[in-house]
């Protein structure tokens, strides 16, 4: 996957900053209920939008891609121009071999880190009590910090959702939302960003609040 050196690494208040989508298909997407399909793409749709601003590296994975299909267009298209490529797995979770490495190359770049340093995973994607479930254990088991966005996490089976959340949060993981943890990375409204980021904020308000609300209700 080639990436730019501009958007290699991103470091705010002390913490270095990855965002990270499990597979996000079509056929996936597709097979969930009319209320969480609507949603299900919002803010994982938003995310490469921050991450443009904000300068945080952006990975993505596809699950067994030949019989579940690619990354759903919609957000192929929002990926910057320096994501080329897209891991392709047949492990449930993303933390396969190649992401591993790419993970340690973009620890090492910032000379206040090596390549073991841990780092902040936003997760969005699906599906939650599987690709999601796995990635964020597997992070936390290495290490890092996991951050998962209920308005950006789905599951076929809305059920399945909130028992993967919960046992999520009772591991370590931090579940939030997405314009709650916008404004954690932010801190100040001082920062060069802010302008960027409520506009941003702005323009997709009414989206956001109707996924939450959604999402909530499963």
């Amino acid at each position: 996957m080639g990436i730019s050196k501009s958007y290699l690494h991103c470091t705010k208040n002390g913490e270095s900053w990855y965002a990270i989508h499990p597979s996000l298909s079509r056929s996936i997407a597709s097979s969930s209920t009319p209320a969480v399909r609507a949603y299900t793409l919002n803010t994982p749709l938003i995310v490469p939008l921050i991450a443009k601003i904000l300068n945080i590296p952006i990975y993505t994975t596809t699950q067994n891609a030949a019989r579940l299909g690619s990354t759903v267009s919609e957000l192929k298209e929002l990926l910057p121009e320096f994501h080329s490529t897209e891991i392709d797995k047949t492990a449930f979770s993303m933390l396969v071999p190649e992401l591993k490495s790419l993970l340690a190359s973009q620890s090492s770049t910032s000379s206040a880190s090596t390549s073991n340093a841990p780092v902040s995973a936003i997760i969005v994607g699906i599906e939650t009590h599987i690709c999601v479930t796995q990635t964020a254990l597997d992070l936390m088991a290495m290490g890092h910090k996991a951050y998962v966005l209920a308005d950006g996490v789905s599951s076929c089976n809305a059920g399945e959702r909130s028992v993967a959340l919960a046992r999520l949060r009772s591991e370590g993981a931090v579940v939030t939302t997405s314009e709650s943890l916008l404004y954690e990375i932010l801190g100040d409204a001082k920062d060069p960003n802010f302008k960027a980021i409520a506009g941003l904020v702005r323009d997709t308000k009414e989206s956001t609040r109707e996924a939450v609300e959604t999402f909530c209700r499963l």
